[in-house]
């Protein structure tokens, strides 16, 4: 009996009714989101929502016409084929920065503000020079190409040619073995640099350092001609800088070395302090 009642017709209709109330409710639903999605799509390409002009500031070297144009690039096209990217609710400011900064490796920070409605204006930094990278071998050879890096090692540009030791130069691999868009020794770079201001405190004239590739770094003192001809101190890429500056003031404020350097500069081979508390000198 129970079974005959939960098949009868009366209650067969109920459900079907309930399903066909239930898939209308679903269309309606859809319909109705599927007409909210358009009419976003419509109101997002409003004039008074996009971008109509960009104005770009900060930049002293990269040409202001090219950096727009490379703006532009970055916001042609639409998201899912109907919101325009130059919308002033949702333009992707990641989007620009890593363009730019990928394609323009000086560009350091960015900002960004929408003024007047519709423009959208970008303050950008560009890096200093600081040093320059010339080449996984200290040689100078014809046509040797340098490149400026900032304080932090990262090389953003190639350098004009210098005379003289107008910047500060490094040699040896860089993180990913090319030039532009690449750190030098990325792990220890401000470390390194502190102990070459070090050595400066201490009298002596630093001019370049090379990380050989073995684990070692050698800095070269100004003396003219070479580096390959310049007296030199040795130490480790991975040295307690700190304990090495100790071990290297020590040992030039204590005879021998402290007159052998004084008097015999020149004729100074190297300082090695690759070897805890031992500094090992030579000269010619």
């Amino acid at each position: 009996m129970r079974k005959n009642v939960l098949n009868s017709p009366r209650l067969s209709e109920l459900k079907k009714r309930r399903q066909r109330v239930f898939f209308a409710k679903i269309l309606i639903s859809g319909l109705g989101l599927l007409v909210i999605f358009f009419l976003l799509a419509y109101l997002s390409r409003l004039e008074s929502l996009n971008i109509g002009e960009i104005k770009v500031s900060g930049n002293q070297f990269l040409e202001t016409e090219t950096l727009r144009v490379a703006i532009e690039t970055e916001l042609a096209g639409k998201y899912l084929w109907l919101f325009p990217k130059t919308n002033i609710l949702y333009y992707s400011k990641n989007s620009i920065k890593k363009g730019l900064q990928d394609r323009f490796k000086r560009i350091g920070d960015m900002t960004f503000s929408i003024n007047d409605n519709e423009t959208l204006e970008i303050s950008l930094t560009e890096r200093t020079p600081k040093y320059i990278w010339c080449g996984i071998e200290p040689k100078e050879t014809p046509g040797n190409k340098c490149y400026f890096m900032d304080k932090n090692g990262y090389i953003f540009d190639e350098a004009p040619y210098f005379s003289g030791e107008v910047y500060f130069k490094f040699y040896g691999r860089t993180d990913t073995g090319e030039p532009l868009g690449a750190y030098f020794l990325k792990q220890n770079f401000r470390q390194l640099v502190w102990f070459k201001d070090f050595m400066i405190e201490l009298g002596m004239k630093p001019a370049v350092i090379y990380a050989t590739g073995e684990g070692d770094i050698e800095i070269f003192l100004s003396r003219g001609g070479t580096p390959a001809a310049a007296p030199k101190i040795l130490l480790q890429a991975d040295a307690d800088f700190q304990n090495a500056a100790e071990n290297l003031e020590t040992a030039l404020s204590i005879e021998p070395l402290q007159s052998k350097f004084k008097k015999n500069y020149s004729s100074l081979q190297y300082i090695d302090l690759r070897f805890e508390n031992r500094v090992i000198y030579k000269f010619q």
